[in-house]
């Protein structure tokens, strides 16, 4: 089993900046990719940016350019910078993981973290 920690949402102002970091914890597994998801009010649940293990970075549109993605492999973390913040980015923010165990991949959700930029 793996446990995902989300932390450092809040509230701030459009133009403002929050860094949201995901640690993993478990036991005797390895990470493949790790990616941020956001889902605000009556929407389905969009891909924010996604980093792979070897590096490789996806960005949607809608942040590319204002967020940054980044992990630290020796903490099993992942952050998110965000910068030049909208109201549209107002959201609960998830993690996702995708594990690899014994040769087997699972996939595991953090609980969420709000994320509120006022107008």
């Amino acid at each position: 089993q793996v446990h995902l920690v989300e932390s450092g949402g809040g509230l701030v102002q459009a133009g403002g900046s929050l860094k949201l970091s995901c640690a993993a914890s478990g036991s005797a597994f390895s990470i493949d990719t790790m990616s941020w998801y956001r889902q605000a009010p009556g929407t389905d649940r969009e891909l924010v940016a996604s980093i792979s293990n070897g590096g490789r970075i996806t960005y949607a549109d809608s942040v590319r350019d204002r967020f940054t993605v980044s992990r630290d492999n020796t903490k099993n973390t992942m952050y998110l910078q965000m910068n030049n913040l909208e109201p549209e980015d107002t959201a609960v923010y998830y993690c996702y993981l995708i594990a690899i165990r014994s040769a087997t991949r699972y996939n595991y959700w953090g609980q969420g973290t709000q994320v509120t930029v006022s107008s």
